[in-house]
C-alpha cells in the first residue's frame, strides 16, 4: 500500500487531531515568531492592560506589572510550543498521557469554553471597530467577522501562518505610527511616573491578568508548530514562540495602559483608539480601527481552529473518530455558530467583566499547564508512545488519576488566594488586601504533586512500545486513520 502523503482537497487542510507523518512536515521555524506576535498584537490584548489603572494604580507601576506578567506567563506557553514538532500532535490531545483517554475531558471542556469566550469578545470588538468606521451595525459586522474567520480556519494551518505574517508586516507600519503618535501627543496625569506611588493590589491584579492571558495561549501553541520537522530544536522553538508572543503582548498592553491613563474615567476601547489616532492626523483613528478588525478576524480564526480540534478530541473520547475533512467541517461550523450566538447575545456587562473572565481562565489552566509541562520535560522527558494516545485501553489508561488528582489539588489550594473583582475574594487574598498570588501557589503544588505521584512510571518501557509502533503509526497516518 502506498505511503505517499494524502493530497489536500481544494486547498483545505484535512488533518485535525491525528498525527502528522514525517514526510508531511514543512514550514520554517521563524514563522512561529510572526504568528505569535500577531496573535497577541491585536486590540483585544490592549484591553488586558487596563486593570491596574482602573483599580487606582499609576502608569509606571502598571507598565512594570505588564512587563513582568508577560515575561513570566509567556515562559510557560512557549515551552508548550516545543511539543508540536516533537510529537506531531495538536496541543490538547497531548493531555491524554497525563489525564487519561476519558479524563482529559476535564481540561478540554475548560479549553472549549475559553475558545468561545475569547471569540465572543473578539468578534464584538471587531464589530464595534467596523461599525465605527464603515457603519452598518455592530451585529452585521459580527456576522461578517465570524464568517470570514470560519473560512480562514477551514482552509487551515498554512493560510493562518501566511495571514499572520502579512498582518505582522502591516502592523509594524500602522501601529508603529500609532504608538509614536501616542507617546508624542498624549498627556498623562500628575504622578503617572512616580515610583514612590506603588500600590500592591492593582500591581498584582495587573500582573495576574497579564500572566493569565499569556498562559491562556498554552492550549493553542503546538497546534501551530506540529507540522514542523522534529529536528528543529526545543530551544529555538521556544525562543521564536516566546519573543514573538511577549513582544506582541507587551506592545498592545502598554498601549492599553497609556490610553487608559490618558483618557481616565472616559476610557472606552474603540472610541479612545479612534480619538488617539486622530491626534496623529485626522482620519488615522479609522485606519487603526480597520486594521485592528483584520487582526481580530485572524485571532477569531485561531480560536475556531483550536476549538474544532478540542471538540473533535472530546467526541473521540466517547466514540472513535476518523479525522477527515468532513469532521473538520462539522466541528468548525458548530464552533463558529456557538461563538456567533454568544457574540450576538453579549451584553455590556460581559465586555466590562472581560478581566474577570481572564482571571477565571488563569485559574483553570494554571494546574493544567503545570502538570503537562512537568510530564513532558521531567517525568517522560519528551518520550511518548503516540499511537497509544489514540487507544481507549492503551498504556495511558482511560483515567489518569495522577494528573487529575494533581490538577484538582492544585486548583483547590489556589481558591483561598483568588481575587476576582466583585465576584469572589478568598480569605488569603483578603488578608493580602485583595492581592492575588494564586499563580505562585497552583503552579508548584500541581507540578510537585504530579512528579511525586508518577515516580513509578516506567518511561523506558513506554519508549520501547513507541519504537515498536513507529512504523505502524506512520502507515496509519498516511491512510488517514487513527492507529
Amino acid at each position: 500500500m502506498s505511503t505517499s502523503a494524502e493530497p489536500r482537497v481544494s486547498g483545505l487542510e484535512v488533518r485535525s487531531i491525528d498525527y502528522v507523518p514525517l514526510d508531511e512536515r514543512h514550514g520554517k521555524l521563524w514563522h512561529l515568531g510572526p504568528l505569535w506576535f500577531m496573535s497577541n498584537a491585536q486590540i483585544a490584548t490592549l484591553a488586558v492592560g487596563l486593570i491596574s489603572i482602573t483599580e487606582g494604580g499609576n502608569l509606571i507601576w502598571s507598565l512594570l506589572a505588564i512587563v513582568a506578567g508577560t515575561l513570566i506567563g509567556t515562559f510557560f506557553m512557549a515551552f508548550h510550543s516545543a511539543q508540536g514538532p516533537q510529537l506531531g500532535l495538536p496541543q490538547m490531545i497531548q493531555s491524554r498521557p497525563q489525564f487519561g483517554y476519558v479524563g482529559a475531558l476535564l481540561v478540554w471542556l475548560f479549553a472549549y469554553v475559553q475558545y468561545a469566550g475569547f471569540n465572543v469578545f473578539n468578534t464584538v470588538l471587531a464589530g464595534q471597530a467596523l461599525d465605527t468606521t464603515i457603519h452598518g451595525g455592530v451585529k452585521l459586522w459580527v456576522i461578517v467577522v465570524t464568517v470570514v474567520g470560519l473560512v480562514v480556519a477551514l482552509v487551515g494551518y498554512d493560510i493562518i501562518h501566511k495571514a499572520e505574517r502579512f498582518l505582522t508586516y502591516t502592523f509594524l507600519v500602522v501601529f508603529g505610527i500609532f504608538t509614536v503618535g501616542i507617546l508624542v501627543t498624549l498627556h498623562y496625569p500628575a504622578g503617572s511616573f512616580d515610583l514612590g506611588a506603588f500600590k500592591v493590589t492593582p500591581f498584582l491584579a495587573q500582573f495576574g491578568v497579564v500572566a493569565g492571558y499569556q498562559i491562556s495561549w498554552a492550549i493553542y501553541v503546538s497546534d501551530y508548530s506540529r507540522y514542523l520537522p522534529p529536528d528543529v530544536t526545543v530551544r529555538k522553538t521556544f525562543y521564536w514562540t516566546y519573543f514573538g508572543s511577549a513582544l506582541g503582548g507587551i506592545w498592545l498592553m502598554v498601549l492599553g495602559t497609556l490610553l487608559a491613563a490618558w483618557a481616565g474615567d472616559s476610557f472606552d476601547t474603540i472610541p479612545s483608539i479612534d480619538a488617539a489616532g486622530d491626534k496623529v492626523f485626522d482620519g488615522f483613528g479609522a485606519i487603526v480601527l480597520l486594521f485592528s478588525a483584520l487582526g481580530l478576524i485572524s485571532v477569531t480564526a485561531l480560536n475556531m481552529y483550536g476549538g474544532s480540534l478540542t471538540l473533535i478530541s472530546a467526541i473521540d473520547s466517547f466514540r472513535r473518530v476518523r479525522p477527515t475533512l468532513g469532521v473538520r467541517l462539522v466541528t468548525l461550523g458548530v464552533t463558529a455558530a456557538l461563538s456567533l450566538i454568544g457574540a450576538l447575545a453579549a451584553t455590556t456587562n460581559f465586555l466590562t467583566n472581560f478581566n474577570n473572565f481572564l482571571l477565571l481562565v488563569l485559574y483553570l489552566f494554571i494546574p493544567w499547564t503545570s502538570v503537562n509541562l512537568m510530564d513532558y520535560y521531567v517525568v517522560r522527558r519528551g518520550h511518548y508512545a503516540i499511537a497509544e494516545i489514540f487507544k481507549p485501553n492503551g498504556i495511558y489508561g482511560r483515567w489518569g488519576w495522577q494528573g487529575i488528582a494533581s490538577y484538582l489539588v492544585g486548583f483547590a489550594v489556589m481558591i483561598p488566594f483568588f481575587s476576582v473583582g466583585t465576584l469572589y475574594v478568598g480569605p488569603a487574598a483578603e488578608a493580602l488586601d485583595g492581592a492575588d498570588i494564586s499563580l505562585f501557589i497552583g503552579l508548584p503544588v500541581s507540578a510537585l504533586l504530579y512528579w511525586w505521584l508518577t515516580r513509578s512510571i516506567d518511561v523506558e518501557a513506554e519508549t520501547r512500545i513507541a519504537e515498536a509502533e513507529a512504523a505502524a503509526l506512520e502507515q496509519a497516518s498516511h491512510e488517514h486513520r487513527e492507529p
